[in-house]
């Protein structure tokens, strides 16, 4: 089963270097590049770990379903004001 994820998302919009998240959750920047290609699926501990470092729930980082793209919330919510 695929694991997608919205790491690069919420790295990119805080800022965040692969290298940096790697260190504040004890893997290596190689590891958080396989993550966001979905080359890799986390351990619940790892899953918990980034999600904790952006405070963020985990639901929000990980799912079994796509994502829906970033533009289409935002027309939809452009749409309701």
């Amino acid at each position: 089963m695929m694991l997608y994820n919205r790491i690069a998302l919420f790295r990119a919009e805080r800022g965040v270097s692969r290298k940096a998240l790697a260190e504040a959750v004890g893997v290596n920047p190689q590891t958080i590049g396989y993550l966001e290609r979905g080359d890799y699926k986390p351990s619940l501990e790892l899953a918990m770990k980034i999600a904790a470092e952006f405070d963020v729930a985990i639901e929000h980082l990980f799912s079994f379903k796509p994502f829906e793209p970033v533009a289409a919330v935002l027309r939809r919510a452009g749409d309701s004001a």
